[in-house]
């Protein structure tokens, strides 16, 4: 990892004086000169290096890279096309050269002829898009989406990790958060389409780590369906992500009681969205909406629902979002009080409560989301099962 962050550096700095200097200019051949020696290095321990860049978030190997957990030229990268960049062993100085100049080109829309002239085949490099909204793989040498094979077992052990972390410490690790969103929203695209990887539930102290990250995924997918911003879409994403954090103080015999709770047992369960709200909070500066949804995503559009408000007013468009897609989820989970139950039950129970508990523009577009993507919903039964293509 350390040498892949290294190379992102050099070329990051290549990138810089290749934009600013003559091609013989003394400060760019000595930039061109490290970053081929730090290529070189990278692809000697790690033939076929690829890159996956996600607004500023990069991914290496399909990991996330966190000694680049931002890196200033990913989002730019991303804007004009190039999205994935992927390093044969067979790479030479000359194609790596004429790669860069093309890219430079291409962020600086100018020099038509200067670019024609640098246009050659580029047999160790391969490059294009991932998918992200249906984008179409782009370049002489694209590199196909297909090969991306994203699980999410990292994320679900990261999510575990985070859920310790906000038990133990009282904070939330906001890197992580922001990573395993980002990590999921690449895994939903690593196709030429959308693809919804929903984890089933195997055994019931796991509930909320499933629960979060299925919330998370059909947030985004319902922010994306109805043509939010891609950092609107992974801001929703994040506050679904995070939007039972205030479980993780509830003791477990009262999460995993198959009985009915008593008053103070309610009263402890109850108290979710508040302790939520309040860690988030203290965690984070940069967590408004989070911490919104957080507190609000148990309050039913006619008022009802917890926790009870003195003055009325209308839930943030966040927080009722979420509460369609964390409603749909918990009610199509096996629950140690009730069986799982099914789509048709699930999408009737929410479509009769339109405008009692939810909203009912929000319902009629997941409804129309769920019908429409229905075939890309991904089951998985493992957290290592490798998501499968897109359904077109």
């Amino acid at each position: 990892m350390m040498a892949a962050a290294r190379f992102l550096g050099s070329f990051g700095r290549a990138l810089s004086a290749a934009a600013l200097y003559s091609d013989e200019h003394p400060t760019l051949r000595r930039a061109v000169d490290a970053t081929w020696q730090d290529l070189s290095d990278l692809v000697a321990s790690a033939p076929g290096a690829a890159f996956t860049l996600l607004g500023e978030t990069v991914f290496f190997a399909e990991m996330p890279l966190r000694e680049r957990r931002t890196w200033e030229w990913a989002e730019r990268l991303s804007s004009v096309g190039i999205q994935r960049i992927q390093f044969d062993a067979n790479v030479t100085r000359d194609d790596f050269e004429g790669f860069l100049f093309d890219v430079v080109s291409r962020l600086l829309s100018s020099g038509a002829d200067t670019a024609a002239m640098r246009q050659m085949p580029r047999s160790g490099i391969r490059c294009g898009s991932i998918g992200l909204r249906g984008d179409a793989t782009s370049g002489e040498s694209a590199l196909p989406s297909a090969a991306l094979g994203f699980s999410i077992q990292e994320e679900v052990e990261t999510v575990r990790w985070m859920h310790d972390q906000a038990k133990t410490t009282q904070c939330i690790p906001l890197i992580e958060a922001e990573t395993i969103v980002r990590s999921l929203s690449v895994a939903m695209h690593a196709e030429q389409g959308v693809v919804l990887p929903l984890l089933q539930l195997k055994a019931f102290d796991q509930y909320t780590t499933t629960h979060s990250l299925n919330v998370s995924v059909l947030a985004m997918a319902l922010a994306e369906f109805m043509g939010l911003s891609d950092r609107e879409v992974r801001g929703y994403g994040l506050a679904g992500l995070l939007h039972d954090i205030g479980k993780t103080r509830i003791p477990l015999d009262i999460l995993t009681k198959p009985g009915k709770l008593t008053d103070r047992e309610r009263e402890v369960m109850n108290q979710h969205p508040s302790d939520g709200a309040r860690l988030i909070l203290r965690s984070e500066d940069d967590l408004d909406l989070a911490a919104i949804v957080a507190y609000e995503h148990h309050i039913m559009i006619d008022g009802g629902g917890y926790p009870a408000r003195r003055i009325g007013r209308p839930c943030h468009h966040a927080s009722r979002l979420v509460h369609v897609c964390d409603v749909f989820d918990a009610l199509r989970t096996h629950r140690p009080y009730r069986d799982a139950w099914s789509l048709q039950k699930t999408t009737g129970y929410i479509e009769e409560r339109a405008g009692l508990e939810f909203d009912p523009d929000l319902v009629r577009k997941f409804l129309a989301m769920l019908s429409e993507w229905e075939p890309r919903i991904a089951v998985l039964t493992r957290e290592d099962e490798v998501i499968p293509r897109a359904v077109a």
